[in-house]
């Protein structure tokens, strides 16, 4: 097996009433369980797959914005609290220790009660926390993964993951800019997830948030992929089958899917998948 749910597929952390949930992403290739980001409502993604959260044995965060590494605390305690007792690696950039620890001592009473009144192993030490850097990651057991360093302002440590096993390659974009080192990252993949935005509607998506000073369009504007340009790096990476996610407005229901496959087919004429939640597809 080698297949790829999306367990979330919305760009940002707010969510409402008929919309997706944040992005987050479980691999699964032979007998490995990998979660690729923990964004709001990860647990239940998982769960919806059929996948205990005790499960996961590598959890991979690709930079730290809140939709995606919100529900990391969360879901390793859901998991501990459900029978796990060996250590997960978890991978991420800089600074996710220090969200580890922060959540250890939020949740303290609760650990240290369970702990003693229920015989439970220490939580602490479930996740063993690496500091992620561009490169070779991981090579065990016929399964490879490496990471590149993208491109998504204001944050330096972002990056895009791909995963190589049983002679096949998937791609995870991350969130970033256009990004030109990622065709050759991608090159000759069987599948790239890639973020993508609609510019049509970052105006409604502001004003909806009352934030229409500038400063989120720009960010949204210089941070991220527009659906063309996801479809012309696929094209020049000569993928197999480009899923898109991570789509930015994720909430607005006027961009219907027949618009965002109209922009992507501007420069992909491939194999497209729209994603939605838990969405599984095979590599």
């Amino acid at each position: 097996m080698f297949d790829v749910a999306l367990l979330g597929v919305k760009g940002g952390p707010a969510i409402a009433p008929g919309s997706n949930m944040p992005a987050s992403n479980l691999l699964r290739i032979g007998e490995r369980v990998i979660l690729v980001d923990a964004g709001l409502g990860v647990t239940r993604g998982l769960c919806d797959q059929g996948v205990h959260p005790r499960e996961v044995d590598t959890i991979l965060i690709t930079h730290l914005h809140s939709d995606h590494y919100l529900e990391l605390g969360p879901f390793l305690h859901t998991a501990w609290v459900g029978g796990l007792t060996r250590p997960v690696r978890v991978i991420g950039p800089r600074g996710l220790g220090a969200y580890w620890k922060g959540f250890l001592t939020s949740m303290s009473f609760d650990i240290d009660l369970r702990i003693e009144d229920e015989g439970r192993c220490d939580l602490a030490g479930l996740a063993q926390i690496e500091e992620m850097s561009e490169g070779r990651l991981f090579d065990d057991g016929g399964l490879c993964i490496d990471a590149l360093r993208n491109h998504h302002p204001p944050i330096i440590e972002s990056y895009a993951l791909r995963f190589e096993a049983m002679g096949k390659r998937a791609v995870l974009s991350g969130d970033t800019a256009s990004f030109e080192p990622l065709i050759a990252f991608a090159q000759g993949a069987d599948l790239l997830v890639h973020e993508a935005l609609l510019e049509a509607g970052v105006d409604a998506l502001c004003a909806g948030l009352n934030l229409t000073d500038g400063r989120l369009k720009r960010h949204l504007m210089q941070s991220h992929t527009t659906a063309q340009e996801a479809g012309r790096i696929a094209s020049l990476a000569g993928v197999d089958h480009l899923a898109l996610t991570h789509f930015v407005p994720g909430a607005d229901p006027s961009l219907t899917p027949a618009l965002w496959e109209a922009a992507v087919r501007e420069t992909w004429q491939g194999r497209l998948s729209l994603g939605r939640d838990g969405m599984r597809i095979a590599v």
